[in-house]
């Protein structure tokens, strides 16, 4: 028999060995949910959930061997560190299960947080229909999320990228919010026809500043550069969020702005300047600044 030109150990014939194989590899890979990962490029393939996954690995259930090798191929490719989400097409966030790939930012967890910013406000306005723009929607999450658990509310949202609104687009068909509306525009003008009649305007823009290098090699090497940049202090297009959303929102509305974790007090001053009312940062579960939000004064 000649040797075998592989690198990685033997196909395995069971989940359990399966699974130990891809945590052993993703973990030296420095991805730190290992068992996560493995979990869902299995279940992936198998069309399973995490549940599924480990209750088929603890009776160590056979393996179909062309099975087997489709999971390892996709494991080289998270060992890499191309996002599991490129991998698997699908990124969840809150009860939505969004279609992402190259050419769109991922959505995050902690975006969850953002969200439920606006989701509160929202739900506090007395107006029967209110109304949210989503500024730089990206993926849509945040857009069909508000449309969806406020579904008394009407959502705007507007993308400028050609490759993420494709994703987009895609979002919002596969979703099917009949009080949610895609536009593919610049967030500086979009909605002019809204202004002064918006409740809750929201937006996650691009906010590292130009010379940083993003800690992480999923967001370095394949989140798109236009969703992540934002100047030389990073806050180029937080500014003109603030300016747009002083045009759209009216009296009393609620602007909520994520950012980086260091950014807060800066983002407080620039909306204090703007004339905005009451700038507050939010942490997020781990404690960190993550968003800010204000109000639109008389």
């Amino acid at each position: 028999m000649e040797p075998s030109n592989r690198d990685e150990p033997g196909i395995p014939a069971d989940i359990d060995s399966l699974r130990e194989q891809l945590i052993d590899r993703l973990s030296l890979a420095g991805i730190a949910d290992a068992g996560v990962d493995a979990d869902l490029l299995i279940g992936h393939v198998l069309a399973q959930s995490r549940g599924q996954v480990q209750a088929a690995g603890i009776l160590r259930k056979p393996l179909a061997e062309a099975d087997a090798v489709a999971i390892l191929e996709l494991a080289a490719r998270r060992a890499s560190r191309e996002p599991l989400q490129h991998i698997t097409g699908r990124a969840p966030f809150r009860a939505l299960n969004l279609r992402v790939g190259p050419g769109v930012f991922v959505p995050r967890p902690e975006t969850e947080q953002v969200a439920q910013l606006a989701i509160d406000a929202l739900r506090s306005m007395p107006d029967p229909e209110p109304i949210a723009v989503d500024l730089g929607t990206g993926s849509g999450a945040i857009a069909l999320s508000l449309a969806t658990e406020v579904p008394h509310a009407r959502v705007w949202a507007v993308e400028n990228s050609p490759e993420a609104f494709e994703w987009t687009s895609r979002n919002f068909v596969e979703v099917g919010a009949a009080n949610a509306t895609l536009a593919f525009g610049d967030l500086a003008d979009a909605f002019t026809d809204l202004d002064g009649t918006v409740a809750v305007v929201i937006s996650n823009p691009p906010y590292i500043p130009a010379d940083a290098i993003p800690r992480d090699p999923e967001v370095r090497l394949f989140d798109p550069a236009r969703a992540l940049f934002g100047g030389t202090d990073g806050l180029d297009i937080v500014r003109q969020v603030s300016h747009t959303a002083l045009r759209l929102l009216r009296a009393g509305g609620v602007l909520v702005i994520e950012h980086g974790e260091l950014q807060g007090a800066e983002i407080r001053q620039i909306l204090t300047d703007d004339g905005w009312r009451a700038p507050a940062t939010h942490r997020d579960y781990t404690t960190r600044d993550r968003a800010t939000t204000a109000i639109r004064n008389t």
